[in-house]
């Protein structure tokens, strides 16, 4: 049977608030943003309609600019320090900002290559799964290692100035494979930050970083695509006050799970990300398969 929902013409405020509230949990978190909301955006039936799904997956890319305003706030030291060198004032922020830019660039020259193919593909039930759960088995595997890397933290320097431009350039080639949803661009480039010598919680704060030029163009993209028929996809969302609240939404949840986040990596340990992808992994697949729910 199909999955139930109260209204079909339109997102209504609640599934606006469900999916602000999806997108700021999971968009810094090692569980993949993309995925959670393809597969709660799919539960509430907002997926069965060509037209509804191709606004919904919009909406969804652009209730990111919430997750994007919580780290602006969060991170606003480093952020100023990276403008101040810009400027020549500050040389650790010049280059933080432009390993930022290097692990960018792969994700931006791939998915300009790449994401109508991505879109048909993968933005579907069946291959989120299967990256979610593939991913929540790779996370319990180096939970172990993981946890070994907690007492960097105390050693660390604070500019980054460990991490060269080809770890960088590396990152962002992991990066690149988060455009499968479900894979999760958090997961790869915490690990990648990991792999070449930062601790989980600096690795994270980078991963958080990388996500304000990575969220901001996906972002930028799809308004760019979509300026011509805007107005048509507001209205296909129910006009917007959905999008306004969905932003809301996200910036604040997303602010929550950032700040629990850090403290968590403090005690190291990804296991409970791990457990928790391949419990919703395992849980829709086995629904599915019962027939219990319906692609």
């Amino acid at each position: 049977m199909a999955p139930p929902v109260a209204d079909r013409s339109r997102v209504t405020i609640l599934q606006a608030i469900i999916l602000g509230l999806v997108e700021g949990v999971t968009e810094y978190l090692p569980v993949s943003s993309t995925g959670h909301l393809i597969l709660t955006a799919w539960i509430l039936g907002l997926s069965e309609d060509a037209a509804k799904k191709a606004a919904v997956d919009s909406f969804n890319i652009v209730i990111q600019g919430g997750a994007i305003l919580a780290v602006l706030g969060l991170y606003r030291a480093r952020v100023a320090a990276m403008v101040k060198g810009l400027s020549g004032a500050n040389h650790a922020g010049l280059m933080l900002f432009l390993k930022l830019i290097v692990a960018f660039l792969p994700a931006a020259v791939l998915g300009l290559m790449f994401n109508k193919a991505i879109k048909e593909r993968l933005f579907l039930p069946i291959p989120v799964l299967m990256a979610l759960g593939g991913g929540g088995v790779l996370l319990l595997v180096l939970s172990p290692w993981i946890r070994t890397l907690v007492g960097r933290e105390r050693d660390e320097k604070d500019d980054f100035s460990m991490l060269s431009f080809q770890h960088a350039l590396a990152i962002g080639f992991m990066q690149a494979l988060a455009m499968w949803p479900g894979t999760s661009r958090s997961m790869v480039t915490i690990l990648g930050g990991m792999l070449f010598g930062l601790s989980p919680r600096r690795a994270a704060e980078f991963s958080f970083l990388l996500g304000l030029p990575t969220l901001s163009a996906a972002c930028a993209y799809e308004i760019f695509k979509q300026r011509h028929d805007l107005g048509v996809r507001i209205d296909e969302l129910g006009g917007p006050a959905p999008i306004v609240i969905g932003l809301a939404v996200a910036a604040i949840s997303a602010a929550f799970a950032v700040k629990w986040l850090v403290g968590y990596l403090s005690r190291g340990g990804f296991a409970v990300f791990g457990w928790w992808r391949v419990a919703v992994a395992s849980a829709l697949g086995a629904a599915i398969l019962s027939g219990n729910m319906t692609l």
